[in-house]
């Protein structure tokens, strides 16, 4: 029979192994941990990005914080600041990451890891779900590792019944 005492001496050993697991499952996507910068060229024009990946919630989530400042130019007479807030997630049922974007434009995207390159140096995640939006939209983003320090992600989109088309692509690198 387990005593109390024996269970306490037992809680610090099962909580490092869960550590361990909840923080191998990141392994893939631990080279984004971390803050960067980057400039855009897309339809809404150039911009300069701020970004920044996290381990959140006892590492059970990737968080993504990004900021993307578009002067007034031609493709965007007004400029705008857009920013979006995401969670990477690991649904252990389904085997796969799962990322959550929430838009300052009220738009929320829910994207599944579709395909993953065998050396892990291109993930592409796809809309399983697009909400304030009207049905039939699809978006894809695709994050390329460049070396080390650099990675280019593409953002592409499409209206219902068309295909998808870039909208914008961002090369970050990362903040010394």
């Amino acid at each position: 029979m387990l005593t109390w005492f024996t269970i306490v001496l037992m809680l610090p050993a099962v909580s490092f192994s869960q550590a361990d697991r909840s923080q191998a499952v990141w392994e893939p996507l631990k080279f984004f941990v971390g803050s960067w910068e980057g400039t855009g060229k897309g339809q809404p024009g150039s911009s300069k990005v701020e970004r920044e990946y996290q381990l959140v919630l006892g590492d059970k989530f990737l968080q993504v914080k990004n900021k993307s400042i578009y002067p007034p130019q031609k493709e965007n007479p007004k400029g705008e600041v857009h920013e979006d807030w995401g969670l990477f997630s690991y649904d252990r049922e389904r085997k796969q990451f799962v990322l959550r974007q929430f838009h300052i434009e009220g738009f929320v995207n829910q994207y599944r890891l579709d395909h993953a390159s065998s050396e892990g140096k291109t993930f592409t995640f796809v809309t399983e779900s697009i909400e304030n939006i009207a049905s039939g939209w699809r978006a894809r983003e695709t994050y390329r590792i460049v070396n080390a320090n650099e990675f280019i992600e593409t953002f592409e989109l499409a209206a219902p019944g068309k295909d998808l088309e870039v909208y914008v692509e961002t090369h970050f690198k990362r903040k010394k």
